[in-house]
């Protein structure tokens, strides 16, 4: 039987005997643990020795000796010597130290796990008869899977760790969007506080029922969670020893409001940290076809709050052929921003797209003109969510024909 035991090597000694391409790949394992390492070998590898230099460690260039031996918690021995290897582990055995032996054919007192993490956790896998370390480094690779889906329980269970808040980007919607970081901070996560856009539902419904959900989303023109109630909500819960995830559509930076929830956290002491997320103001015109930026046609992208005053640098950006201008929370605006563009005198020809609910079934893409946006889009019936498009690479087919992109509705 093979018992498995979570050692901390911080501060701790480590004996590295031989200095080939094994130690290069296990050394940078002992040096994250905090091990204070030195090597002996008569020679070392080039990869090894960028190593011993790049961390200053001490290296004994010469063949093992049993004193060697003196002060040292764990030895790892990979010479490639099998006959030098199986005196190590002899001589660690006799001193009562835990030895690692890398030979082929041989095993000492201990053995380095295939490993993986997420977050806080640490899995190690090792076979219990033998050394097979392909098999275990199949099973950890799995495992490392399942963790990159949120698919397995990372939630704490024993209370009275700190909490803290991370702001999740959830991207456009499709929950696969994700970046492997929010799926892993969802899967620990003892607080939701969602926004109405962006992965929530299908995410919420896959939580344990002892999760706590938090609807705050926004619909334009209702705000029924202020944001100063927002802000109290991740502290509160945070301070209660939570881990809080603050899940939102697109990226937290990009008109989320997360600079704000940012400062407050900080203001009040609690730990945070943001995880990116695609913009809305990419991904939703990638999703009908549009690149905001395209060699030869638009060498620059500029991104405005549809609710905000239009600005000049919006109108310049407007009027630029090598620009595209994407507009957010821009549905109802749209008639005020088109009749700023006419008096600045921004060509009415300008093409434009109105991407709706991009990434889900029911996507929908009108292509207009700056001129008869606002009446089309009347017509239509546009709803939000929609992202508006303005610019060359807005036009009906620039990439494709419409009907090649899945789940697109063209007007």
């Amino acid at each position: 039987m093979t018992t498995m035991l979570g050692v901390s090597l911080a501060g701790r000694d480590v004996l590295m005997v031989g200095g080939g391409p094994v130690t290069a790949r296990r050394l940078p394992r002992f040096l994250a643990d905090g091990a204070r390492v030195r090597i002996v070998a008569p020679e070392l590898a080039p990869e090894t020795r960028a190593l011993v230099e790049a961390h200053g460690l001490v290296w004994s260039a010469r063949r093992f000796r049993r004193a060697d031996l003196a002060g040292a918690w764990l030895v790892h021995t990979a010479t490639g010597d099998l006959r030098v290897d199986v005196a190590v582990a002899a001589a660690a055995e006799r001193r009562r130290v835990l030895c690692v032996n890398a030979s082929d054919g041989a095993h000492g007192s201990a053995r380095l796990t295939a490993q993986t993490t997420s977050g806080d956790v640490i899995v190690g896998v090792v076979s219990d008869a033998g050394v097979d370390p392909r098999r275990s480094a199949s099973v950890r690779d799995a495992i490392a899977l399942l963790f990159a889906g949120g698919a397995l329980p990372l939630r704490r269970r024993r209370s009275g760790a700190p909490g803290r808040v991370d702001l999740v980007g959830g991207g456009p919607g499709p929950v696969d969007l994700l970046t492997v970081r929010a799926r892993r901070l969802i899967a620990e996560a003892d607080v939701i506080v969602a926004d109405r856009l962006g992965p929530a539902a299908e995410l919420l419904a896959e939580l344990p029922a002892d999760v706590l959900r938090i609807d705050v989303g926004k619909e334009p023109g209702s705000h029924p969670v202020p944001q100063e109630e927002i802000n109290e909500l991740l502290i509160a819960h945070a301070r209660a020893g939570k881990r809080v995830v603050r899940l939102k559509g697109g990226d937290p930076f990009v008109f989320g409001r997360g600079g704000e929830e940012v400062l407050a956290c900080v203001a009040a002491g609690i730990p945070v940290d943001v995880v990116p997320g695609t913009s809305s103001a990419i991904s939703v015109p990638q999703a009908a076809g549009i690149p905001v930026t395209h060699r030869g046609t638009a060498m620059a992208f500029h991104v405005v709050n549809g609710q905000a005053e239009v600005t000049p640098a919006t109108l310049a950006a407007l009027a630029d052929d090598a620009v595209t201008t994407v507009i957010l929370m821009g549905v109802r605006a749209l008639p005020r921003i088109a009749e700023a563009a006419r008096r600045a005198g921004v060509a009415e020809d300008r093409p434009v797209a109105i991407v709706e609910n991009g990434h889900t079934p029911s996507q929908r893409t009108t292509h207009t003109t700056l001129g008869r946006a606002a009446d089309e889009a009347r017509a239509v019936g546009v709803c939000n969510p929609a992202v508006i498009v303005v610019g060359d690479v807005a036009r009906a087919g620039f990439l494709l024909p419409a009907p090649a992109w899945i789940g697109e509705a063209t007007r």
